[in-house]
Formats: C-alpha cells, structure tokens, sequence
C-alpha cells in the first residue's frame, strides 16, 4: 500500500496472497503465499533486488534463509505511530521516491495536529475497537490504533486488558459501557454489526446510536492511509 501510495508500483515484482485478493490494480503480479508463510521458491525465482518484511517471529526464519541465499532485506517494525511514518520514508528512500514519500507523511502529520485540535476542545469519550467478534479481539494499548484514538479524542477502554490486541470476554465489554464502539470485522456471517450489538441494548453506545463500522484495510493497516483513517474516527 505504501509503495501504491507514492508512486512506485512499478518496482514491485511480487505480492503476498492477500494483498493479490484484496488489491484489483496488482493482480497481474506473481502471488509468493501468505503473509506469515510465503514460498521461498517463489520469492527466490523472481530475483528480487530487496525484500520487505514485517520482523516477526513468523518471518525470523524466512529472513535467515532469504539472507543466506544472497537476497537483500529489509525488516520495518510497524507498532507505533512514528515508526509506521518512519517506514513511508524509508520506503520510499529505498525505491528513490523519497519527496513523495515525506509529502505523504507531512499530509498525515497535518491532519493529526488538526484532529487533535479539534479534539481538545470536546469530551472525552470511552471508545472500544473490537477487530473480531466471535471470539472479540479488540485494540489494547501501545499501537498506532490507540494513538490515534487517542488523538481523536477518545479514552480506550482496551488498554486496560494491555497492549497489542488483546482478546475480551463479552461480559467485559458490557461491564465496560464503552460510549463508542469501532467495529472493524470482517466476518459478514456474523450479520450487520448494528443488529449484532443491538442485542445489548443497554450498552451506552447502542443508545447513543454510536456503535460504527470502520473500513478494517484503512483503519487497521500500518501504511499510507493514516490521516483517513484519523479524519473517520474524528467524524
């Protein structure tokens, strides 16, 4: 998405499974498997001049193999805020569209000084992003997900379950009367996500008419998008 974002499409010569079902405009690149579980013959056979991976335990051991047959790679810590930024510019650093990369970033900065502007002068609300239902994952501290809530003015009730993305009982949730609730599931067999949580009705949020789907690829993702993604949760 970042190398979308700023221009450099042309240097890609291969993708993960899911961006090649998610993204119609890269379909006619090869697909090198999952995210977590890609094919080191498929990598391998399209000579490419660096690899791009996220430095999890997952890829620890597909790293070392890529390295040791000579391939070039490029691992981009993507928690926080400031590091998803500081991967734009070095991403686009590598692939020499460094200006169109630090504009990129300069636009995001922009709306999240705006946002929190705006934001400052309103109450606080208790907000809850759940990401999965069935069992409900939702957004802990320590992430650029709550950084932005908590740019937009919201109070995360997640971190108090810890950081990352931690997983939530329901009963949790309806003891937490969040004000707000960001659903980001993808799970359409689960229903309409107002007529899910509409089951508790005494839920704050269901009252208010708060409970609110986000676009998960927007919301969710390290990359480009973050000021969308802020411009939503301030709306």
């Amino acid at each position: 998405a970042i190398l979308l974002a700023i221009g450099a499409r042309d240097t890609l010569v291969g993708i993960d499974s899911w961006s090649h079902k998610q993204r119609a405009e890269l379909a006619d690149l090869p697909d090198v498997g999952g995210l977590f579980d890609p094919s080191l013959e498929g990598v391998f056979a399209l000579e490419p001049d660096l690899v791009v991976l996220t430095p999890s335990v997952e890829q620890r051991d597909f790293r070392g193999r890529l390295e040791s047959l000579g391939i070039r790679v490029a691992a981009f810590e993507n928690i926080a805020f400031d590091e998803v930024l500081a991967n734009i510019v070095e991403l686009g650093t590598l692939v020499h569209r460094e200006s169109e990369a630090r504009e990129r970033v300069e636009a995001i900065r922009a709306t999240q000084r705006a946002v929190a502007g705006v934001a400052s002068g309103r109450k606080r609300l208790r907000c809850l992003v759940v990401l999965q239902r069935e069992p409900i994952f939702v957004v802990g501290g320590s992430s650029f997900i709550d950084e932005m809530l908590e740019t937009a003015g919201c109070t995360n009730l997640g971190r108090t379950l810890g950081d990352g993305y931690p997983r939530a009982a329901l009963e949790w949730v309806v003891a937490q009367a969040p004000e707000v609730i960001f659903d980001t599931s993808r799970d359409a067999a689960i229903g309409d996500v107002r007529s899910y949580w509409q089951r508790w009705a005494t839920l704050p949020a269901v009252k208010a008419d708060r409970v609110l789907h986000i676009d998960p690829e927007r919301f969710t993702l390290p990359g480009p998008a973050l000021d969308e993604a802020l411009r939503e949760l301030a709306r």
